[in-house]
């Protein structure tokens, strides 16, 4: 089918890297929690936009050119992981329900996620091992496969995310009736980017 090997495999197998923890799925959280449905949507389509540049940087051969420039694939990681330790530091020294210390609105989301998604280069190597594992070298039709590829991300992460906002609205109208408990579950979060920050700063 255009050119990939087992189209239900290949959407079965992103289906559940999506469930995978990791800062796009805290972010899409966070946003959720502090800024409700608007704040979720604009973090969806943020994470969405940055998976989208990643995956055609990566056919556009980017991840080549990373895994043979070791010092270029560290400068970006270590962008990436000062970047979710900065917001994660944030969200630690902020009051409870006092959220960061910046201006909170929808637009903010949807760049906070993208850049979030972006500057993950192990990200680009995921896709640069995950493609060829489902293109059919002998019907692959280019651009088209990319194309069809591309589009089948977009939508299964469209719906995963938006599902994951939608619980966490839902959560958070009750959580924020209890301000120590929010303020707990603040400070948890931030302390999460922050590991996650480390562990992308130590990983090799």
């Amino acid at each position: 089918m255009f050119g990939i090997s087992d189209y239900g495999a290949f959407a079965a197998a992103f289906i559940l890297l999506l469930f995978l923890p990791g800062p796009g799925n805290l972010a899409l959280i966070s946003s959720a929690s502090r800024g409700g449905l608007s704040g979720g949507l604009a973090s969806v389509l943020g994470l969405l936009l940055g998976d989208q540049i990643l995956l055609w940087l990566t056919v556009a051969g980017v991840a080549a050119m990373l895994k043979t420039n070791l010092p270029l694939f560290m400068v970006l990681q270590w962008l990436g992981a000062a970047y979710l330790a900065w917001l994660g530091y944030k969200m630690v020294v902020a009051k409870p329900g006092e959220g960061p210390h910046i201006q909170i609105t929808p637009g903010h989301y949807f760049k906070e996620t993208m850049f979030i998604t972006l500057l993950n280069p192990k990200a680009i190597m995921f896709y640069f091992a995950f493609f060829p594992q489902f293109i059919d070298p002998v019907n692959h039709q280019g651009w088209v496969t990319f194309a069809v590829m591309a589009m089948t991300i977009a939508v299964l992460g469209f719906v995963y995310c938006f599902g994951v906002v939608l619980i966490t609205h839902y959560m958070a109208e009750r959580i924020r009736a209890n301000p120590k408990f929010s303020g707990f579950l603040q400070k948890l979060a931030g302390f999460c980017l922050i590991g996650f920050g480390l562990k992308m700063a130590l990983s090799k």
